[in-house]
């Protein structure tokens, strides 16, 4: 069995691309939620679905400090 990066490239693409569909930050794009959100989310839980598995992704790339990976992909939009 060979491993495919496709499906993580993908959801990597979207964070840059989705924006929350509701809430305080309505509009905003998932990879500019702040941190004190999604930290909210972690500890009530994540929403099911494509939106949480987003919003997860961006909390462990912005709680290990690996911004940059954010910032390397809007510059690919």
């Amino acid at each position: 069995m060979s491993y495919s990066p496709e499906p993580q490239k993908e959801l990597l693409l979207q964070m840059v691309r989705t924006t929350m569909p509701f809430g305080k930050y309505k509009g905003t794009l998932v990879c500019d939620l702040p941190v004190s959100y999604l930290e909210w989310f972690q500890r009530k839980g994540f929403p099911d679905g494509k939106l949480g598995m987003l919003l997860q992704t961006v909390y462990e790339i912005k709680l290990n400090g690996l911004d940059d990976i954010i910032r390397k992909l809007k510059t690919l939009q």
